[in-house]
């Protein structure tokens, strides 16, 4: 009896194993499913009321599925009214709905989580159209394409800057955007001599706002190539003239010349936004999502404005970056309405510049009010060139190697720590030990 009882386990367990990697399984199949990579256009050639079902769209953002969403759907159905739009947000995304993915139940509409390689998105969503055709309408599609084909839409592009407060920068007499390095300094300097308010808050004691720093790279380094496929090439990166020693020599000598919180060591990022919505804050380095945030507790939200980080580079970028990519279930058994959904998220919802203040991917949508000032003075909105193939990854393992932490906040710490006097160094000794460390790293790793 207890033979047959654990051979009847052992066969439940294998079927429930070859269940969950049908369901992983490119050759699985279902009502809706389907292996082609081609894509089903055709429904954009019926009438919007033809189109109908019930389709589940999840996404990570619990702050609105109950809020924002709902109205969205009120405005979707205008156009298409037998489309009915439930919605889902996970807390934990990547980690909660990569499980579900070994089932063909994970929404009709969804993003990609970061944990899916690439080589195996076909695998579980539908394709949405060609590379060639479509990174002609949209901006950042070549991330989650496969053998030239599409299968996401970032819900966003988001990029890195100063958000300002515009009436603080009218008190303090600066008239104009400040370009360069020492404009900016110049700027923050007037508002620390003519405004009661803090030039440039760090939020040190938060740790990572400093780290948002790194997402200005681009545009101190005037070329979106170079962080991923010169950096990795050239010796002495922490040497003067180069974009990240310039960069962080900003930083050093905003901090040096007073023109900071007074005590950095008791900042807080809340009471920050609050602070910059009250005029009490003139800059603060930050990616573009953080400008609605600001905006939402600002006492006159129009004050809040954002300019491209200075540069003394020839050409002044707003390094762009992806957000997560929208796809459809290649399992859904209503893909037309499904479809339809992502098609008006991305080009009618708004969400990009409203929820996550970014920009869109379609290049149709027409840039904020806030950035089109920008365009017209000849800045240019650049995506990062990807590593030279063959180099993928190799940024990262130098950093690591040499235990600089690029995108962490330790070193920018430390280099305020030195500009305010907390710590007996300089400037040029911090730049001079890591130049000995990557240069060390560097020759390690290519020699592996």
């Amino acid at each position: 009896m207890k033979k047959s009882r654990l051979l009847n386990l052992y066969v439940v367990l294998i079927l429930v194993l070859l269940a969950a990697l049908t369901g992983c399984s490119s050759n699985g199949s279902s009502e809706g499913g389907g292996n082609s990579t081609e894509p089903d256009l055709s429904w954009k050639e019926k009438d919007p009321k033809e189109i109908e079902g019930e389709i589940t769209f999840i996404s990570q953002r619990t702050d609105i599925v109950d809020t924002v969403f709902p109205e969205y759907e009120k405005e979707f159905q205008k156009k298409y009214p037998n489309v009915e739009v439930k919605f889902e947000a996970l807390t934990d995304y990547g980690g909660q709905i990569t499980p579900r993915m070994n089932t063909q139940d994970y929404g009709d509409v969804l993003l990609i989580p970061t944990q899916v390689p690439i080589k195996d998105i076909p695998n579980f969503y539908e394709p949405l159209g060609k590379l060639e055709e479509m990174e002609k309408e949209y901006m950042g599609v070549e991330e989650k394409a496969v053998d030239g084909t599409v299968y996401g839409i970032p819900i966003a592009i988001t990029y890195t800057g100063v958000v300002y407060n515009k009436k603080v920068f009218e008190e303090a007499g600066v008239t104009d955007i400040p370009r360069t390095m020492d404009e900016f300094l110049a700027a923050l300097q007037k508002i620390k001599d003519n405004t009661e308010a803090v030039p440039l808050y760090t939020n040190y004691a938060a740790g990572w706002p400093l780290t948002q720093w790194e997402g200005a790279f681009t545009t101190v380094a005037g070329d979106p190539a170079y962080y991923n496929q010169t950096m990795v090439n050239e010796k002495d990166q922490f040497t003067a003239g180069k974009p990240q020693y310039e960069m962080w020599n900003l930083m050093y000598d905003v901090a040096n010349k007073g023109l900071i919180e007074e005590d950095p060591l008791t900042t807080d990022w809340e009471t920050s936004k609050a602070m910059m919505g009250k005029g009490e804050v003139g800059t603060m380095v930050l990616g573009s999502w953080a400008v609605e945030q600001i905006k939402a507790v600002a006492e006159n939200p129009d004050d809040i404005g954002y300019m491209p980080f200075p540069t003394n580079a020839e050409n002044v970028i707003l390094p762009l970056g992806a957000d997560l990519q929208i796809a459809v279930n290649k399992h859904s058994e209503n893909k037309e309405a499904a479809l339809a959904w992502v098609d008006w998220f991305i080009h009618e919802s708004g969400y990009a510049v409203e929820q996550a203040g970014g920009i869109s991917a379609s290049k149709s949508v027409p840039l904020p009010e806030e950035l089109k000032k920008y365009e017209e003075q000849d800045v240019t909105f650049e995506l990062l060139e990807p590593a030279i193939e063959g180099q993928e990854g190799l940024l990262d393992k130098i950093d690591k190697e040499a235990e600089i932490g690029l995108w962490l906040e330790d070193t920018p710490k430390r280099i305020i720590e030195a500009a305010i006097g907390n710590r007996d160094e300089s400037f040029e000794d911090i730049m001079k030990e890591l130049n000995t460390k990557w240069n060390e790293a560097r020759e390690e790793v290519l020699a592996e």
